[in-house]
């Protein structure tokens, strides 16, 4: 390969960076693509508890309702390369994949690995120099345009177009440090406010810790601010130790801490979402009716699950050792409304090493969203978790960084970037 200023190199080679190369390669430039780990797509090896969601199949305008910060920026990288893409990408490269329930694409094998070999086997076909273990600490630029990157250890490669694609905060031991971001501030680019996102939620209340490990499925949870509601959603939870966590409590997570305020945030669950309060208070009545001369708290097996029923006892105020027929009418209702309106307050987020995601990232005012390239430096191309754009679970966050990766690579071959 020949070694020249009219070569681009991509710095990172996760899902991002890996199609951001494959995207370069295929319009026929020189590409190297350089990776501080011993591998590529490390992070993808973890996600989907490692069978790696690589998207959501659902249509464009569902899949923009999925995006939390900046969907219109996406707008142009979703046309350019979408799911539909990506999923063809995959199966001609190997990987072949699969369908599960609400849309979300996995490998048939179940394995991440099959997505990364994926992309191995097209790099390689397409000549793209892999450098692994290779550290950038600059990226290098004369008269505000690139003109090649300085390695950890005093090289440096010289290019006509750099690609950033080094992903986020979370999950740090996969190499997510924050370099990109560094270098973006470097270049006089902002980086707006980096949080974790999709993580687990922390509490205020002590006894989440007698609900640890109990999972709850087909509950609705709104997370209201104030009057201000932050998020709704559908879906499965869990409580841990320190509060909870499950699919729906990280998504929940991406709208915490959004103007916020001084109010408390405050979740609120529906433990019967599929009955209206009439119908769980008829419901209730035929389950006290059939047990009206057991205690109370013997007669609640058939509405909650075991774990919670002592929380729920102790939440009602109605007395454990109270024989059911004698609880009144106004008790009754208080249990129904509870088990509408379970609440907690949330104390805080988890932390970056638990978080599956960065919120927060380069400013994307700042990048032109028909190609992904810098508006302040020529020849300087951004994707993937880097930028300020996230999504919330299901396959939608890979899709960010296919999306953003592709473009990214085919526009910075257009631009030529050939160093005058």
């Amino acid at each position: 390969m020949r070694m020249d200023g009219n070569q681009a190199v991509v710095i990172g080679g996760g899902a991002a960076g890996m199609m951001a190369a494959a995207a370069a390669a295929e319009n026929g430039r020189p590409v190297i693509l350089l990776e501080k780990n011993e591998k590529l797509g490390k992070k993808l090896y973890i996600t989907g508890k490692g069978r790696c969601n690589v998207t959501n199949a659902c249509e464009r305008d569902k899949f923009f309702e999925n995006i939390v910060s900046n969907p219109k920026f996406l707008y142009s990288a979703f046309h350019t390369f979408d799911n539909k893409r990506l999923e063809n990408f995959l199966e001609e490269n190997g990987c072949r994949l699969k369908e599960e329930r609400g849309e979300r694409v996995f490998p048939v094998s179940d394995h991440a690995s099959d997505v990364t070999a994926a992309f191995e086997r097209f790099l390689k076909k397409n000549g793209v120099q892999v450098r692994l273990r290779s550290e950038v600490r600059a990226i290098e630029t004369e008269d505000e345009k690139i003109t090649g990157v300085r390695l950890a250890d005093g090289s440096v490669i010289p290019a006509g177009t750099v690609i950033v694609a080094t992903g986020g905060l979370s999950y740090q031991s996969t190499g997510s440090s924050g370099d990109g971001h560094r270098m973006a501030r470097e270049l006089g680019h902002k980086v707006t406010d980096c949080a974790p996102a999709l993580v687990s939620l922390e509490t205020e209340v002590d006894w989440c810790k007698k609900l640890q490990g109990l999972s709850l499925k087909n509950v609705s949870l709104t997370m209201s601010c104030g009057k201000k509601k932050l998020f709704q959603g559908f879906g499965e939870m869990l409580f841990t130790h320190y509060g909870v966590s499950g699919p729906l409590v990280l998504s929940a997570s991406s709208f915490y801490g959004r103007k916020k305020g001084t109010n408390a945030v405050v979740l609120t669950i529906d433990l019967k979402p599929a009955l209206s309060e009439e119908q769980l208070d008829k419901r209730m009545l035929r389950d006290f009716e059939e047990n009206r001369n057991r205690q109370f708290k013997n007669a609640l097996g058939g509405l909650y699950p075991a774990k919670l029923i002592s929380v729920m006892i102790e939440r009602s105020g109605i007395d454990p050792e109270k024989k059911v027929h004698e609880v009144t009418k106004q008790e009754r209702r208080r249990l129904v409304e509870l088990t509408k309106a379970f609440t907690l307050q949330v104390r805080g987020k988890r932390g970056f090493d638990e978080a599956v995601i960065t919120q927060g990232g380069v400013s994307v005012k700042e990048v032109n969203p028909s190609t992904m390239e810098s508006k302040l430096v020529r020849g300087l191309y951004f994707a993937g978790e880097v930028l300020d754009l996230d999504g919330l679970t299901g396959g939608f966050n890979l899709q960010i960084a296919w999306s953003t990766g592709y473009l990214a690579g085919k526009c910075s071959t257009e631009r030529g970037g050939q160093v005058e």
